[in-house]
């Protein structure tokens, strides 16, 4: 078997029909090629699928959780449009909620962040909301620090949004090595582990479509390395 074929049985299928494929996306594994990637989902599909899947939506490469590709053209067409924001008939709305582990904790600790990003030199609006679903604290060589994990959702879907938001706001995503706290990563990464971006798509509600007869409500349940911060994830989610 060759090093795709491996990389897809690493990855657990969540839901499958004759129209799309659901996946609980490990971290640092990107979603398409590019510069410096030998290996993403989108060739992996490529060599495991026939015909081949088609990508309708993104994930960060640091991200894990889930993503949905679909498997015809007709299937692509209907689901981009749902994941670019567009209602196709009255209440298709879908929900792509995420689990994130950040720096302290927001204040109020229910809201919705509205701030312009930076994408590729035009400045476009953006909207991610937030639930606090549990905060606690944390020990590291310098005492003791508080955290929160976060439950998201994204009214846009800009280049990193979450994290940039969570950044401005002055509570950065833990493990985030582009917009977070780097001083207190390297600590964590000594008395914790941290080694990935504690960011997780982890819950995709999809109404009642033609491919979906039924809709989808799927959840993926947060990767090992979260339960290094256990103490905040003892919660009801």
């Amino acid at each position: 078997m060759n090093e795709m074929g491996k990389s897809l049985k690493r990855i657990p299928v969540l839901f499958e029909n004759d129209f799309c494929l659901v996946l609980d996306k490990p971290p640092g594994l990107a979603v398409q090629g590019g510069e410096g990637v030998k290996v993403s989902l989108d060739s992996i599909l490529s060599e495991s699928h026939s015909p081949r899947p088609l990508l309708v939506h993104r994930l960060d490469r640091d991200t894990s959780g889930i993503i949905l590709v679909a498997k015809t053209k007709e299937a692509a067409h209907r689901f981009s449009g749902l994941f670019a924001g567009k209602a196709l008939k009255k209440n298709t709305m879908l929900i792509k909620q995420y689990l994130g582990l950040c720096l302290g904790c927001p204040e109020p600790k229910q809201g919705v962040i509205r701030l312009n990003l930076d994408v590729r030199g035009r400045e476009r609006k953006a909207e991610t909301s937030y639930r606090v679903v549990s905060a606690g604290s944390a020990e590291n060589d310098s005492g003791e620090f508080p955290l929160a994990l976060l439950e998201l959702e994204l009214g846009t879907g800009r280049m990193h949004q979450i994290r940039r938001h969570l950044a401005s706001t002055g509570h950065p995503l833990l493990g985030d090595d582009k917009y977070g706290d780097f001083s207190l990563n390297k600590k964590l990464r000594k008395t914790h582990a941290l080694k990935r971006l504690l960011l997780h798509a982890s819950r995709l509600v999809i109404p009642p479509l033609p491919e979906l007869p039924a809709g989808l409500d799927i959840s993926a349940p947060l990767p090992d390395y979260f339960s290094n911060f256990g103490s905040l994830l003892q919660t009801n989610l």
